[in-house]
């Protein structure tokens, strides 16, 4: 069986900056990363669809130890996948991955202090040891997006696309498209469909806030004409978060101003009769994560005639289209379902500590990288209300911290277990205030969170530096043991509970 230090899991974006992290923190740990598909980028490499493109800005949603040195901070895909294959090839990580390895199951053994990791490869089963697992697979579902059910689809006599299965030879010049859905995905897809020469139709149950702002970070690109480039990448990255945190605590303290400064920036673009009907959602700003639109695309789309917004109900698919609620038909040569993506926990790999399966629902999430009662694991979540890299990057950070800290004290294991006075704790949701559904249908398989210190999923960058970067790893939560095999039955029955529903 081949043993690491530390095994990774996903050669995306956050099991990139992971092992760049390991390797400049921690260089006398070996690791692999297991990547399941064929090549590195993760999100960046699956999805193909017209226009694909970031919707945080890669000043933020770039590596803190790589600037980003493109003039378009609103970048496209194989921009993303670029800088990605250059990260790689700087830090010499290519030889570190094992391509085509999808984990299956990880059991952890007290006895030996170590992960035994199943996966397969080619149609074969494969497994490794190792003492810490970082799981970087990202929460989306690569293998099935969320299927709403329409239940008459098979009627449409055109062709039916997915975004996260798209055709490559699709050819759509001069043909009416109909996008469902009005998420990131949709907004992305309906102006570059519609910029390639489609007729498209946008039909969307409900409005989305969308706001516009330029791809391009004018101050970023003036400062690297006058800054060290790594000086400049990181006062644009402060400005940022600082921005980013700014206009989300307006949203929450004054929703109302933030709706109207929203909705006014629409209804300079397409008027107020439109801006009521197709983009006034119904709930506050930042109840659901916002559509970013580089250089108002979708609107100039809207304006010129090549696209337009339905809002209303499928009553029924057709075979030229769909009949909405309302009793409008209207035509189709493709559909594209963007109707959003299926998450997982941890990649939907099976864990299992000394034999007991690990329900994850009913674990308490450390520092939302942790979980309770189970051992040397830590898993990678991004913020959804910020860019998903800059927890990326804390959290390599704090893995980092924990193997420097065990090394130096000769510790094995490190466990998060509910303090005495966390037992009556009450537990809380994952995400405890954000409606959007593709989070809210997949809420029941996360671990909980809780009330207070450490077991809060903060969501909150600022919050986040003091308490993954700068708080001490001896906090009571955190527990430090090297304990011989004799000493488990022994020791077992003083553990405190470890789930949600011990609590």
């Amino acid at each position: 069986m081949n043993h690491h230090d530390v095994v990774i899991v996903g050669a995306g974006i956050s099991g990139i900056g992971a092992a760049v992290h390991l390797q400049q923190s921690c260089p006398d740990r070996s690791y692999t990363i297991l990547e399941g598909r064929g090549d590195i980028g993760g999100t960046w490499d699956l999805f193909r669809y017209p226009g694909i493109r970031s919707d945080s800005d890669m000043h933020t949603l770039g590596f803190d130890f790589k600037p980003w040195r493109e003039a378009k901070a609103i970048a496209d895909g194989p921009s993303i996948k670029r800088y990605l294959e250059e990260t790689v090839d700087e830090y010499g990580l290519r030889g570190q991955i094992r391509f085509g390895h999808r984990v299956i199951s990880a059991e952890w053994s007290t006895d030996d202090a170590a992960w035994t990791v199943r996966a397969e490869h080619d149609g074969e089963p494969v497994s490794f040891s190792c003492n810490f697992l970082f799981m970087c697979g990202g929460y989306y579902n690569y293998q099935q997006p969320h299927d709403p059910g329409f239940e008459t689809l098979e009627r449409f006599q055109g062709q039916v696309v997915h975004p996260q299965f798209w055709p490559e030879d699709l050819d759509y010049a001069g043909k009416k498209v109909l996008v469902i859905g009005s998420g990131a995905t949709a907004m992305t897809l309906v102006p570059a469909m519609a910029e390639r020469g489609a007729r498209v139709t946008m039909l969307q149950r409900s409005p989305t806030y969308v706001v516009s702002r330029p791809d391009q970070d004018a101050i970023a690109n003036r400062l690297r004409k006058w800054l060290p480039e790594r000086w400049a990448y990181a006062v644009t990255r402060f400005k940022n978060t600082q921005l980013q945190r700014f206009f989300y605590n307006r949203a929450r303290t004054k929703p109302e101003r933030v709706k109207q400064m929203l909705l006014k920036q629409v209804r300079k673009e397409l008027g107020d009769e439109y801006t009521d009907k197709h983009f006034t959602p119904s709930y506050n700003p930042w109840d659901q994560r916002l559509c970013l639109i580089p250089n108002a695309d979708l609107f100039d789309s809207i304006r010129e005639g090549s696209a337009d917004v339905v809002t209303d109900h499928i009553d029924a698919f057709t075979e030229r289209g769909v009949r909405t609620a309302s009793g409008q038909e209207i035509e189709a040569d493709i559909i594209v379902t963007a109707t959003g993506l299926k998450l997982q926990v941890l990649s939907g790999v099976e864990f299992a500590v000394d034999g007991e399966r690990v329900n994850f629902p009913d674990t308490f999430s450390y520092k939302g990288m942790m979980f309770s009662g189970v051992p040397n694991l830590v898993q990678t979540f991004g913020y959804i209300n910020a860019s998903w890299t800059l927890r990326a990057d804390l959290t390599a950070e704090y893995v980092c911290r924990l193997l420097n800290h065990m090394k130096a004290t000769g510790m094995r294991q490190v466990t998060p277990e509910l303090r005495e006075e966390d037992r009556d704790m009450q537990a809380l949701p994952w995400i405890d205030d954000f409606t959007a559904g593709y989070m809210q249908r997949a809420m029941h398989l996360f671990p909980k969170q809780g009330d207070r210190g450490p077991w809060r999923n903060t969501q909150n960058y600022a919050l986040d530096k003091k308490m993954i970067r700068h708080a001490p790893l001896e906090d009571g939560a955190l527990r430090f043991t090297n304990p011989a095999p004799a000493q488990r039955a022994e020791s077992a029955g003083n553990a405190v509970p470890r789930t949600a529903s011990a609590a």
